[in-house]
């Protein structure tokens, strides 16, 4: 029995050994809904308002509701801080992203409060608003001016930057005011002098706790109709996991690197008699720094445990949205990515993979696959 017969049987003796189970615990019936085609699709933890009965919600922090005067578009409101459009849910991951129906987000943010909803900032960062002279705008023009904030004689700048605020601070510019934003993830671009702040708001709910029954592709909700008992139910458990088939394709190819490494030793012993026996002239000495330049040039190691485990994780959503555009497919086992999928971050690089594949490659390769720079070559300068 050659190789390629011998892994198709052991496929199939796996699948055997690991059926696919579903649970089927029911939860009340609930329809999905939407407000236009391209909206965001409306289910548990959120309802819409007088097309899905209460019960297909979580409470009244998750109603939504289809803005006829906004294009139909879907529409929360979060109490203090009044109605805001909503871009996109993602209920693996647990997080909405909103934004202004009117195009001045600066504004809101200046009057945002989510104390009174079940929301929080995914990631939050400070922002510092100055309100400057608009005949001294060419003092300030490297920086992004928030046009909708800004009028014919002052000119609005928000930004992150101490070293900006310093120097606003400095110049004749009226501080307005010092708030938190829930930005995107992730945010490990560098740091920015100013911005518009006209990228969507990224909020996250802590409960209901839906997050692992979405990734088991189940279905979350409410038990019953008199119950507020959450239950997750038509969970479909996959035949052979990822971190299965990545053993059984690491384990297959264990015997040919072990044929590999034998014809190495052979050849490498082969050489190495045969210079023995012609006496070769030595070569000049090497120095010490020559030596550990040459060994450090041939030796690949691999990141420790905390190192990986540092590197951002995320569970991709339905729209499959990443920071980078291109990233379509996990480099190291060539598959797509799809949603529900974990997915891990190089930081530094912003290069995705799957979370199991990477995590296995950083362990023993301490170099993105992709780029092939290691975390030491391309971390910016201090």
């Amino acid at each position: 029995m050659d190789l390629t017969k011998l892994i198709s049987f052991s496929l199939l003796f796996l699948s055997l050994l690991i059926p696919t189970t579903t649970t089927t615990t029911s939860t009340v019936t609930c329809t999905n809904a939407v407000c236009r085609r391209d909206g965001p699709i409306i289910r548990f933890p959120f309802r819409l308002k007088h097309q899905q009965s209460h019960s297909c919600g979580y409470d009244k922090g998750f109603d939504l509701t289809c803005d006829i005067n906004a294009g139909n578009r879907t529409t929360i409101t979060l109490p203090f801080s009044g109605n805001f459009t909503v871009e996109e849910i993602d209920y693996a991951a647990q997080e909405i992203w909103i934004n202004d129906p009117n195009n001045c987000l600066p504004q809101r943010i200046l009057q945002l409060n989510l104390n009174s909803t079940p929301f929080s900032g995914v990631y939050m960062r400070q922002f510092t608003f100055f309100n400057c002279p608009t005949s001294e705008y060419l003092r300030f023009r490297p920086l992004n001016p928030i046009t909708c904030l800004s009028g014919k004689n002052s000119t609005v700048f928000a930004t992150p930057s101490p070293r900006v605020i310093n120097y606003l601070s400095s110049q004749s510019c009226r501080l307005m005011k010092t708030v938190y934003v829930p930005v995107r993830w992730p945010f490990y671009e560098q740091i920015v002098s100013s911005s518009d702040l006209s990228d969507n708001l990224w909020l996250t709910w802590r409960v209901p706790r839906c997050s692992r029954c979405e990734i088991k592709g189940g279905k979350c909700g409410i038990k019953s109709n008199s119950s507020r008992e959450i239950i997750c139910s038509h969970v479909h458990k996959p035949a052979i996991p990822r971190r299965a088939r990545y053993a059984i394709a690491v384990g297959a190819g264990i015997p040919g690197a072990l044929i590999v490494f034998g014809l190495f030793c052979f050849v490498y012993s082969k050489i190495s008699s045969c210079i023995k026996r012609r006496r070769l002239v030595p070569t000049p000495e090497i120095n010490n720094a020559q030596a550990h330049y040459l060994h450090s040039s041939v030796i690949v190691m691999g990141l420790d445990g905390p190192t990986i485990e540092s590197y951002p994780k995320i569970v991709l959503g339905e729209s499959k949205r990443l920071p980078k555009v291109d990233d379509a497919t996990c480099a190291i086992c060539l598959s797509e990515y799809e949603p529900k999928e974990t997915l891990r971050t190089i930081p530094q690089c912003q290069h995705c993979f799957h979370a199991d594949c990477i995590d296995e490659w950083l362990k023993l390769n301490g170099t993105c696959p992709v780029c092939r720079n290691s975390p030491e070559q391309i971390l910016p300068p201090a």
